[in-house]
């Protein structure tokens, strides 16, 4: 499978009182990744509200902690696509520290749904997002 990076620090903020990574982190550490895959496909989150009048939004998260990252840790966030639909993507991501091989800390499972963004319904992808898919790692599915 085709997967994107995105790099990641830990800081204070991110952590609970033992400078442990805070499970709410984690997500945060998710979308940010796929905001990035998606500007990297050349949208920004304005162009898609404005030019192409639609949103994305979460419909379901599955996440696994693995590990626990620390603070002042270097990450990466891993972003792939597992399946296209007409008006959702479901992604894998995955969270590492840097230096450590290809041992996750985190796993997610991550549906979202393309919604107009007057209306908040449901909403065909754009085909000119679709077509950009493929054509960055990380991109269709495997």
């Amino acid at each position: 499978m085709a997967t994107f990076f995105w790099p990641v620090r830990v800081y204070y903020e991110d952590t609970d009182a033992s400078r442990v990574v805070y499970h709410a982190a984690y997500v945060k550490y998710f979308e940010r990744a796929r905001t990035e895959w998606l500007r990297a496909l050349g949208f920004s989150q304005h162009e898609l509200h404005d030019a192409l009048g639609v949103v994305f939004t979460v419909a379901n998260i599955d996440v696994d902690f693995l590990r626990p990252a620390r603070l002042d840790d270097e990450l990466r966030v891993a972003v792939a696509v597992e399946q296209v639909r007409g008006a959702s993507l479901t992604f894998r991501q995955e969270l590492f520290r840097n230096g450590e091989g290809g041992t996750p800390l985190a796993r997610a499972h991550v549906r979202v749904g393309c919604v107009d963004a007057a209306s908040f319904r449901p909403r065909p992808l754009p085909k000119a997002f679709i077509n950009q898919i493929d054509k960055l790692p990380g991109g269709g599915p495997a």
